[in-house]
């Protein structure tokens, strides 16, 4: 038994020395050439089958030793065209679905006078990146309609490049000083479309025609940081300990003079927040800022007399609150607070419940006041730089 199998493993051994043998001379000594049926296909591009040139059909294949035969390789050039219609199909897709889509237009908003940054924060509504107020560079993006506006502001700002993709660049100028109007600050030029000197004034103009030149409403002082001021409930319902309030200049001459008088003739200093100084301050500080607010929180009227201009910033930081404004119904010279004691008489005859009414009917009337000023805004744009047809 054990010589049958030491024979039958000499057999096996033998036969894998044979076979590999054979095998390493015809890899290193046999030199005869292998013939093989080969098929020539006519070679075409993948530009030529989407103009409908096929292949060969098979009979017209012509033996060949000089070409490798590949037996996927009419599947493959089928498949290649395939391919080819499909992209297109979808190309085609593509572009019928970006031609049913309104078309979005870039614009970027260049501006370091206050009424910018009101623009900016309070009417558009958009965001800036640090959120820090100090810092030295600070940016957004908001979308309004058709329109994407970016903007830019803080000390190290210079806006002097228009970046490739934007349409159209909106200048927001002081046009006040007459220096500002015959040379915009930073060597600014009007390289993108350009509908005007001042076509948003925010002061009373003649210029002024509701069409092309529209009135732009001055805001808040932004300049003196005043913020965003999100509407809550409680400031509608909490009641207010103060009749009214009034902290800013007097000067000389002016009808804030007047107010004053009228306020210490009827005694009303105890029931109004009164802080008045001669000279007007460009700054305001941390304390002198928290001040104010507080009063604005806390009066129910906000006493808004004319100083150098007939519209001031106090209005609209009135309304932020919800403390009314009591504006003069005058120009800046002349004004008369007589009628302010019988006004605050009616004031005191309100109840809790009729003063919050008012409180919630003032902060949703400013709220939809710059709502109506955005989209104001963008649909004069739309009209003057992308209108079509």
């Amino acid at each position: 038994m054990k010589f049958g199998r030491r024979k039958i493993c000499f057999c096996i051994v033998l036969v894998y020395l044979i076979f590999s043998l054979y095998a390493a001379y015809n890899v290193f000594f046999n030199t005869k050439a292998i013939s093989r049926v080969h098929r020539v296909v006519k070679k075409i591009t993948v530009a030529d089958s989407a103009k409908g040139l096929g292949v060969q059909p098979r009979s017209a294949a012509v033996p060949s030793r000089g070409e490798g035969w590949n037996p996927w390789e009419e599947d493959e050039r089928a498949e290649s065209v395939s391919v080819l219609q499909r992209r297109q199909e979808f190309r085609a897709h593509q572009a019928r679905i970006a031609k049913d889509q309104p078309r979005r237009h870039k614009v970027q908003i260049w501006g370091k006078a206050a009424i910018g940054l009101y623009l900016w924060e309070h009417i558009l509504e958009g965001p800036l990146n640090p959120a820090d107020r100090k810092a030295q560079w600070r940016e957004g993006e908001v979308q309004s309609g058709a329109i994407t506006f970016s903007f830019y502001t803080g000390p190290a700002v210079v806006q002097g490049q228009i970046p490739l993709d934007t349409d159209s660049v909106v200048l927001v100028l002081n046009g006040r000083e007459e220096q500002k109007i015959a040379s915009p600050p930073g060597g600014w030029s009007t390289p993108a479309r350009w509908s005007g000197r001042a076509p948003w004034p925010a002061s009373p103009c003649p210029w002024v025609n509701e069409r092309d030149v529209l009135q732009w409403p001055l805001g808040v002082a932004t300049y003196r940081d005043f913020p965003v001021v999100p509407p809550s409930v409680e400031m509608v319902t909490s009641q207010r300990p103060y009749l009214c309030n009034f902290l800013g200049t007097v000067y000389r001459n002016s009808s804030r003079e007047k107010l004053m008088e009228i306020l210490k003739k009827h005694g009303l200093e105890g029931e109004c927040v009164v802080a008045a100084r001669e000279q007007w301050v460009p700054t305001e500080t941390a304390e002198s800022l928290r001040r104010y607010r507080a009063a604005l929180a806390q009066s129910d009227l906000t006493l808004c007399p004319v100083g150098v201009n007939p519209e001031c910033y106090r209005v609209y930081e009135a309304c932020s609150y919800g403390s009314v404004p009591v504006v003069e119904d005058v120009g800046t010279a002349g004004g008369d607070w007589a009628e302010l004691p019988a006004l605050l008489e009616r004031e005191r005859r309100m109840t809790p419940e009729e003063k919050a009414e008012r409180r919630r009917r003032l902060l949703e009337w400013y709220g939809t006041f710059r709502m109506r000023m955005r989209d104001r805004f963008t649909q004069a744009l739309e009209e003057t730089f992308f209108r079509t047809g």
